[in-house]
């Protein structure tokens, strides 16, 4: 098991982790950190708690755009492969018919 040692604030926190995520627990620490930081500068002096209420409150409306932004792309390219599916059933509706035609000449004596 993984530890590391994050820095919000100026006041470090032990976080176990998973071996292999210490890196990437790390970089997310850096970015509370920046964001408490430059809350501080728009905030001013506020208690650690509720400056961590603030920055959860951002991250938290960050992952909701960023959510947003994937679903209204996820129904974009949804909307658009039922175009394609739409167009591929009518191209083999209409080599099929050809196909049926086809078969009905040659079967003529």
């Amino acid at each position: 098991m993984g530890q590391v040692s994050i820095t919000i604030r100026g006041r470090q926190y032990q976080i176990a982790c998973d071996d292999g995520q210490e890196a990437h627990l790390a970089r997310l620490g850096r970015y509370l950190d920046e964001q408490s930081q430059q809350l501080a500068v728009n905030t001013g002096s506020v208690n650690d708690t509720m400056m961590m209420v603030m920055v959860a409150l951002t991250v938290a409306d960050e992952l909701a755009d960023a959510t947003a932004k994937l679903e209204a792309e996820s129904s974009v390219g949804k909307a658009a492969q039922d175009k394609i599916d739409t167009g591929i059933a009518s191209l083999l509706n209409g080599l099929s018919k050809r196909i049926e035609d086809i078969a009905v000449a040659l079967e003529r004596p």
